[in-house]
């Protein structure tokens, strides 16, 4: 239960900052308005308080992981939000990362 509720989280976290992120740049690149880059900025402020419900209580170790999960992440949103088409280098280094989190976050410890 542990392990799934760290990969919900890790989800959430990715849907908040990625998503604030893109707001932001909506928002600014694209002329959409100042409501834009404000709802980006609340959904990054949300990101910085989905860690915190992370079970492992080492904040290095979860921002470490995360990262692989926003590289991963990140260029899944670019699939399904912006139409972007990785390829076969994005995709072996987003699972290079995601491997790294898997270490980082869920290899036994004494």
């Amino acid at each position: 239960m542990t392990v799934a509720k760290s990969l919900v989280l890790f989800v959430l976290a990715a849907l908040a900052e990625i998503g604030g992120a893109w707001l932001v740049w909506q928002g600014w690149r694209e002329d959409r308005g100042l409501w834009w880059i404000a709802a980006g900025v609340v959904a990054l402020g949300a990101y910085g308080f989905v860690a915190t419900f992370q079970p492992d209580p080492h904040f290095g170790r979860i921002l470490a992981a995360y990262g692989g999960v926003f590289v991963a992440g990140s260029l899944a949103w670019g699939v399904v939000v912006d139409k972007f088409q990785p390829d076969r280098w994005d995709y072996v280094g987003a699972a290079l990362c995601l491997a790294g989190v898997a270490v980082i976050m869920y290899a036994p410890r004494r």
